[in-house]
């Protein structure tokens, strides 16, 4: 079965083809982890994750980069409001994040570097 994409440069539904037969590369911007995701915030980790499960399901190997993004100016003002660094407020705000992907059953992105890192 066939995936057809529309293509909003072209406004045309578009065949959907890799660049490598069979392998599939998703990078998603994540959450800006300053504090609880609500789940309008989780609208697009649950729709990426289903894409990637629909691309391996025709097939495809996917390797799904899902970013944090651990450094802005509400992560430093929400630290300096609390009395701690930047790094402890993100720390904490990005396993909440992953607890609560896990109670709402997603799969496991395969990388999840933060901006902080690269």
């Amino acid at each position: 079965m066939a995936l057809t994409v529309y293509n909003t440069l072209s406004k045309t539904k578009e065949k959907f083809e890799t660049l490598e037969p069979g392998k599939v590369k998703m990078y998603v911007c994540g959450p800006t982890v300053y504090d609880y995701l609500h789940i309008g915030n989780f609208r697009g980790a649950i729709f990426f994750n289903l894409v990637r499960n629909w691309l391996e399901e025709l097939g495809n190997e996917v390797t799904y980069v899902y970013n944090y993004t651990d450094v802005d100016d509400k992560i430093i003002k929400r630290a300096n409001e609390r009395g701690i660094e930047p790094g402890e407020l993100t720390a904490e705000f990005i396993k909440a994040f992953e607890d609560d992907y896990a109670r709402l059953r997603l799969r496991p992105q395969t990388k999840n570097p933060r901006v902080t890192e690269h």
